[in-house]
């Protein structure tokens, strides 16, 4: 059995036809949500790209493994799901995004080449590369965003794309009336074909080296297949450009009365750049077409990796994945971007087909269970046939909602914000260690809790599930605050760093130092067997004591 683990990057878990989006028909993510369970609850465990991928990959939650904020390195000896799955007899390799940065000051001072295996795997979070790109290669006054190599950039130029960054000129450029660069940078461009052939865009060609991948691929693997689309820059190739307009564009979930004395947190991000921009609607329709064409591309291409599946007969022997790190504002709670923990943000699709004949009874339905994304790794150990390191995996295995039972579950799932390097933790005033946000959702009553001594937010999404009146405000539900906060200490309070000694690994240490002849506290030896004393008992071999 293999593992094809798809991430895609800032789609929302409402953009796709299963899960009832009225316009945008996505037949092949349908596809294996129909062969499978959609889960409807699933939640990222930060709404920021690079603390939520190392969730991800770790399966711990952002504050047990650190990486808080894209660019915060991982730490070195963090074990991840190449760790986890190789020892198993699975390897586990990566193809496209990760936002993860290496550890490289952890390595040096462990002595750790960047260049040999095991220093090679903690610069790309435990996972082989195949093929690594981050997707991102922006270049400013003071250089490349991103200061690794692209290899999606090298492929561009080996086809005739002439520039020394064509991922800007070209993948994600349009071309405006009088024949000059329209940057996708611009929402203005979002309604432009980018100036590429389609099978040569960013999606495309991750699909082909995801095909290459298994046509060479022996033994057992997970490949981990990471789309930087829908994420913007938003602009799309030629015919997706044009297969959806401002008809298309749902009305923004948002509501006069969220303005009224808001959060201060809150109130920070909906007056930054992207939320102002957003909040107008020439935007959000220029914008939302281009990110729905983003999303069908990734359909389409999805159906490819399918179908190579089904000719390849690896269909009955691969469990498939189907996820996104975030979800995507677009005007939604007057938002751009993601950053906070209403549905649209902190929500995302996970559609997980299990080949076994174990499955047959859920194929087809969905799962409303508190799903945390850290589930995937207790997972894919479960699936590899190891058993889950609970002492380290903070998540737990969905194989039971797989096969249709119904075990016990969480009473709550958790999601994590570190905002400190923001503009916005500035203009609160905030130390970054108080910029921090938390979400406990229980399936009704969904709570923030922001350090720095701001009250909390609470929705409840029974009554409320467009999350637009903010309870928190509100006295009377102080009682749910205060069992929210229950379930927020109690979460506080787990066992998250003991890594190195599972619960059996105790449970056989306790009496045994009593067998290896340490024997404190004893009044006359009788407290014990006598076979624990019988070294310490008998004649004396010398004396040495003088009268």
């Amino acid at each position: 059995m293999n593992i094809l683990f798809i991430m895609y990057d800032q789609l929302r878990h409402d953009y796709l036809s299963c899960a009832g989006h009225p316009h945008l028909h996505t037949p092949n993510f349908d596809r294996v949500a129909a062969r499978g369970v959609r889960f409807t609850n699933a939640f990222a465990q930060s709404p920021i790209c690079g603390a939520s991928r190392m969730s991800f990959y770790t399966g711990r939650y952002a504050s047990s493994h650190g990486a808080q904020w894209n660019g915060f390195p991982l730490r070195v000896g963090e074990q991840t799901l190449g760790d986890h799955l190789r020892s198993e007899g699975m390897a586990c390799w990566l193809l496209g995004k990760t936002h993860m940065k290496a550890d490289a000051a952890g390595m040096a001072r462990l002595g750790l080449s960047p260049d040999s295996e095991i220093g090679a795997r903690q610069a790309e979070c435990g996972f082989d590369s195949w093929i690594r790109d981050d997707g991102l290669w922006a270049r400013g006054p003071d250089g490349f965003y991103d200061d690794k190599r692209s290899p999606y950039n090298e492929y561009l130029k080996s086809k005739g794309y002439l520039s020394n960054n064509p991922w800007a000129d070209f993948a994600n450029a349009g071309i405006d009336n009088n024949g000059n660069i329209a940057s996708g940078w611009m929402f203005k461009n979002a309604d432009k074909p980018a100036n590429i052939l389609e099978d040569d865009s960013e999606t495309p060609w991750l699909t082909q080296r995801a095909i290459e991948f298994m046509d060479q691929a022996e033994n057992r693997w997970c490949a981990h297949v990471s789309f930087i689309k829908p994420h913007w820059p938003y602009i799309v190739p030629a015919p997706y450009h044009q297969m959806y307009g401002t008809k298309d564009v749902l009305r923004a979930v948002r509501c006069e009365s969220e303005l009224d004395d808001p959060h201060p947190v809150f109130g920070a991000y909906i007056q930054n750049r992207i939320s102002r921009a957003f909040q107008q609607e020439e935007v959000r329709e220029k914008v939302i077409p281009a990110y729905m064409g983003l999303i069908k591309q990734c359909d389409d291409q999805l159906g490819i990796l399918l179908d190579y599946l089904e000719e390849t007969k690896r269909m009955n022997k691969t469990m498939i994945v189907l996820t996104s790190d975030h979800g995507d504002y677009l005007g939604d709670h007057w938002m751009g971007e993601k950053d906070l923990f209403h549905d649209p943000s902190v929500k995302i699709p996970m559609i997980i087909y299990d080949p076994r004949r174990a499955a047959d009874a859920t194929r087809g339905t969905t799962c409303d269970a508190l799903v945390e994304s850290i589930d995937l790794a207790a997972t894919f150990v479960e699936f590899a046939g190891g058993q889950i390191p609970a002492h380290i995996l903070e998540g737990r295995s969905l194989l039971p909602w797989l096969v249709g039972e119904t075990p016990e579950w969480r009473k709550y799932a958790i999601s994590e914000y570190d905002y400190s390097p923001t503009q916005q933790a500035v203009q609160l005033g905030l130390e970054p260690r108080d910029a921090r946000l938390f979400m406990v959702f229980d399936g009704r009553y969904k709570m923030m809790h922001a350090e720095g001594g701001f009250r909390p937010m609470l929705f409840d999404l029974q009554k409320d599930p467009q999350e637009f009146r903010d309870l928190g405000k509100e006295s009377a539900c102080q009682g749910e605050i205060d069992r929210l906060y229950g379930y927020l200490a109690q979460w506080g309070r787990r066992m998250a760093q003991r890594v190195t000694k599972s619960d059996d690994d105790i449970k056989s240490m306790r009496g045994s130092s009593l067998r290896k002849g340490i024997l404190p506290f004893l009044v006359d030896g009788s407290e014990v067997s006598e076979e624990l004393t019988e070294l310490y008992r008998g004649t004396a071999s010398q004396k040495h004591i003088t009268p």
